[in-house]
């Protein structure tokens, strides 16, 4: 700590560059302090920092005993603990997931003991180091915030045990599902409603939801004991209902419960398998040698869709796309709402089939298909539908929301469909095929890495700088933070230190994801594990990414 201090006072008023001396690791008696990245500037990019605690003086030993699930959230509930002890400070920032709890490397648990990584913006006085005012901040405060996050005494230890808990119940409810035949579970007194379409917390005052009887079970949890909730089947599930009646809010609860909820979001009861990606419509986005002949086929002038390639995809090819692109990457359900959605795509009534001969449209719709995704190949799928009632006759389950509460309409929609049979034909001209996933080129990833001089990092929570490329993920509604950006930049970065092209990537980056995947990425804390099926879709989305269909 005495050399930082020495360092740091004779910097003072010299030209902000001159913070570079302080790179390095100084001991602070009961932590080690690492300086690994210093800004060049006072307007770039925050200087980054770690602290590593040893467990012998945190309390905390006893966390090292328990189940992952709960690691993970006391990691998190540590890195919340830091944030709130340093708030007054807006200089120093620790990478926090919102109402989520995501295995981040904000925290960690090594070893060594409870490593911090954070950022600290270093003061300036124009481009003028203040290095009196920094060495305040890094031998003062800092210190006080790192010590207090990590002691057992410190911290709130019932707050803490609470969260752990809650977090370890849904990872262990979701293990559940499977033995269950479940695509998702929907905890009795769940809240759903947001606050607004911009904040995730939950609505005051709303009305939780409970399960219709007949769709009730229970899961008896390691803590809580005993939960009760709505049952959503693998197979064929539609939400119906009037406008503003709750549809899209279940849904939307549905797809973001592929993650742990912190206490008091509404949602810490809610959870869906880790598998089931939401797809939408997606005008203009890129598509890469991809076989779309399940839904797209005789398209004009006789293009290829076995091997479909373009830069300005339509609404319908976009979705088939993404459909096809999520089943190459291994999901198990698929989560639709119908207003996000391309009409044709999902649904050609008997009228439209009467005026336009099927000779003449090349898309299969999504309702022709959907049974033998499920017979087939075990995709479940889950949408919301308030606009045709040809899903009716291939739904195992529907369940209508009235005034935000779930009503069991299975057995009344089945006589609805006595009572007014559809006309329309089934339009698979072909049996339902199954394609080897296509090869990747990673050199070409290498390359775009270089021209834009190695550069990873995401951009908001919707885009994605690699090298000179950005690639959009606006459409991308299940990715929680860009943490778990920043990580499928630097898992793409691993990607392409490899060689040649590789014949099967979404298992290449699954095996990155195992284990303690953040030993192979950069000594960050703004990373968060993604799933293989976003790191997949953002990829998919890079235009310049280069894909060969396998044959």
């Amino acid at each position: 700590m005495d050399q930082l201090t020495a360092k740091l006072k004779k910097i003072e008023k010299q030209n902000y560059r001159a913070y570079q001396q302080i790179k390095g690791q100084y001991d602070f008696s009961d932590y080690t302090f690492y300086i690994d990245y210093v800004q060049a500037d006072p307007y770039a990019s925050a200087s980054r920092v770690r602290a590593v605690r040893p467990w012998s003086v945190t309390g905390l030993q006893w966390l090292r005993e328990k189940s992952s699930a709960y690691q993970i959230a006391a990691r998190d509930f540590i890195a919340r603990s830091f944030a709130e002890f340093a708030k007054q400070d807006n200089s120093i920032d620790i990478a926090l997931t919102g109402q989520t709890v995501l295995d981040s490397t904000a925290v960690l648990f090594t070893e060594e003991g409870i490593e911090l990584r954070f950022r600290i913006n270093l003061p300036a006085e124009g481009r003028s180091a203040l290095g009196k005012k920094a060495d305040n901040l890094l031998t003062f405060h800092l210190p006080k915030y790192i010590r207090r996050s990590t002691l057992e005494r410190e911290i709130d230890k019932e707050a803490l045990i609470h969260h752990c808990e809650i977090i370890e119940d849904q990872e262990f409810m979701r293990s559940q599902l499977d033995e269950l035949g479940l695509i998702a579970f929907v905890g009795n007194g769940s809240v759903l409603p947001r606050v607004a379409g911009n904040c995730d917390l939950p609505m005051q005052d709303a009305v939780a939801i409970t399960s219709p009887e007949s769709f009730e079970i229970t899961i008896n949890t390691p803590n809580q004991g005993p939960i009760k909730g709505m049952a959503i089947r693998k197979g064929i599930t539609l939400i119906v209902g009037g406008g503003f009646h709750g549809k899209s809010t279940l849904l939307n609860a549905i797809e973001r419960s592929i993650y742990n909820h912190i206490p008091g979001d509404g949602r810490e009861r809610i959870v869906t398998s880790l598998n089931a990606m939401k797809i939408r419509a997606e005008d203009g986005r890129c598509v890469h040698n991809l076989s779309l002949s399940n839904y797209i086929n005789h398209l004009p002038m006789g293009k290829d869709t076995l091997d479909f390639s373009t830069q300005d995809a339509s609404g319908s090819t976009s979705q088939a796309a993404w459909l096809q692109e999520s089943v190459e990457a291994g999901a198990n359900g698929l989560l639709i709402d119908e207003d996000t959605s391309a009409t044709n795509f999902m649904i050609r009534d008997e009228r439209m089939q009467a005026l336009v001969s099927k000779g003449d449209e090349p898309i299969t719709p999504l309702v022709d298909r959907i049974g033998q995704l499920r017979d087939e190949i075990g995709i479940s799928t889950i949408i919301v539908m308030g606009g045709s009632g040809d899903y009716l006759d291939v739904a195992d389950t529907v369940i209508q929301m009235h005034d935000y509460q779930a009503v069991d309409v299975s057995e009344k929609a089945k006589q609805v469909i006595a009572q007014h049979p559809s006309e329309r034909h089934n339009e698979c001209e072909s049996p339902l095929e199954t394609f080897r996933p296509r090869s990747l080129n990673r050199a070409a990833l290498q390359k775009i890495l270089a021209d834009g001089k190695f550069r990873v990092s995401a951009k908001g929570n919707d885009s994605l700088r690699f090298g000179k490329e950005f690639t959009d993920l606006s459409a991308l509604e299940q990715l929680e933070s860009s943490s778990e950006i920043n990580a499928i930049g630097w898992l793409w970065f691993q990607l392409a230190q490899l060689p040649g092209w590789s014949n099967n990537p979404a298992k290449e980056i699954a095996q990155m994801l195992e284990g303690d995947w953040f030993k192979t990425m950069p000594n960050q804390g703004d990373l968060a594990k993604p799933r293989t099926l976003d790191v997949m879709a953002a990829l998919n989305r890079m235009r310049k990414a280069q894909f060969k269909a396998s044959r």
